[in-house]
């Protein structure tokens, strides 16, 4: 029976890492359904080399960085000359995975899908007009370095994990208490989302998108059928994203989890599309759609500690947030194509926030944890990410000329068109 448990837990762990996957195509394509088609290339192209190279990266040293002790590329001083080798037994089993319910490759895989979101997340927000070059090199670091140094203070048992502990006059714990980020909305996507302001405000907006007059210029994406997909393809993906966070394949938990996760989303859609009808007095698809991403963003902090109607809640406020973010993002004259600021960062604050405000949690000091997690993911992210792309822009610069932007990033900076047949209806 115990190994039947064990097999069950792992391959549902398993499952999860392949829908947490597929979530990268859903990325791919909702940031060329939301931009212009002769970008298109370009985009699927970051989101190749995001997952690509995070996989690689994580390996290397993101997993080391975000797990102390749990080194899959060789273990400090022989580091350097082993990289490629994987110090554990062949099945991938210690007493620790045993106890968990899973292997060490698996708990190393989920993990590692994780990695790159952070990377993708700043993709769309940059989209149509940051040098490639540059987009990769801002990935290499953010992903290899900043993204794990942030997990390991609450998911590698750092210091944000042990914030309210008390422990006695032995230095034995006596209770547990502190930040609470369950799968992520300020871990993985604030940390994203904290990015991609700062990558949009230095690289300044789209040719025609803010005019003379201060009104904002519309620029449409060029396939609302395939953003349409992305998005569906995000919410089947973060049944995993949330649901491989449980750790287990526990009925009660994983189906809570999984329960949870889809009423929000659900609730986030209706309410960015109820709040765009009465703000603009339009049916939205697109608000719509970015509603249900708020939805899920805002979930996703303590998606296994909320009730039904919880989850119906911060989903609700988190799709009103979306139409509110968005029309902020405008007024504060930054181009987000797709919205990514809106959905990862606003919501994934709200999120994060909304741990200490609903859920088995609540309560005024949770709510302190929470705030404490946010200020301080917040202020890290944004110094590396303006360190980073600052020295970038001051170096080899961040974007391209304006005779590229026009023309658009596939046939100069990739000498190809994702639809040749149509390239006269490109605008």
């Amino acid at each position: 029976m115990e190994n039947t448990l064990f097999t069950v837990n792992n391959v549902w762990m398993m499952i999860c890492t392949s829908l947490v996957f597929l979530m990268h195509l859903g990325f791919s394509l909702l940031e060329i359904g939301l931009t212009r088609q002769k970008n298109t290339i370009n985009i699927l192209f970051k989101n190749v080399f995001i997952i690509s190279m995070g996989l690689v990266l994580y390996t290397l040293i993101g997993f080391n960085l975000m797990y102390p002790g749990s080194f899959i590329a060789g273990v400090v001083p022989d580091y350097f000359f082993d990289l490629f080798g994987l110090n554990l037994p062949e099945n991938g089993l210690t007493a620790a995975y045993a106890d968990g319910g899973y292997t060490y490759w698996t708990d190393f895989l989920f993990q590692a899908m994780f990695a790159a979101t952070a990377a993708t997340i700043v993709s769309g927000a940059v989209a149509e007009r940051m040098k490639l070059g540059a987009f990769m090199i801002f990935t290499i670091i953010y992903v290899g370095l900043i993204y794990p140094i942030v997990g390991s203070w609450q998911w590698g048992g750092g210091w944000l994990s042990t914030l309210g502990n008390e422990v006695n006059a032995a230095g034995e714990l006596i209770s547990e208490a502190g930040f609470y980020d369950f799968a992520g909305s300020t871990l993985v996507h604030s940390v994203g989302g904290w990015a991609a302001l700062i990558a949009v405000w230095l690289l300044g907006a789209r040719i025609g998108k803010f005019k003379k007059d201060g009104s904002v210029g519309a620029i449409p994406g060029h396939n609302m059928p395939f953003a349409t997909a992305g998005v569906f393809l995000l919410w089947l993906g973060w049944f995993g994203f949330n649901g491989g966070s449980v750790l287990s394949a526990d009925p009660g938990k994983t189906s809570l989890v999984l329960v949870t996760t889809c009423i929000a989303a659900a609730s986030g859609g209706l309410s960015a599309f109820l709040v765009s009808l009465f703000k603009y007095k339009q049916y939205d698809l697109s608000m719509f759609l970015n509603g249900v991403l708020g939805g899920l963003v805002g979930i996703t902090a303590g998606a296994d500690i909320m009730s039904v109607t919880d989850a119906m809640v911060i989903g609700f406020i988190a799709g009103g947030l979306i139409v509110l973010g968005v029309a902020l993002v405008d007024k504060l004259k930054l181009d987000d194509p797709v919205g990514a600021i809106a959905v990862h960062l606003i919501c994934g604050v709200w999120g994060t926030l909304a741990v200490g405000v609903f859920g088995e949690l609540a309560g005024w000091k949770q709510f302190g944890y929470q705030l404490v997690g946010v200020f301080a993911v917040s202020a890290f992210c944004l110094i590396s990410a303006y360190a980073i792309i600052k020295t970038l822009k001051s170096t080899s610069g961040i974007r391209v000329s304006k005779e590229e932007e026009q023309d658009g990033l596939d046939i100069h900076e990739h000498g190809m068109d994702a639809y040749p047949d149509f390239r006269l209806n490109q605008h």
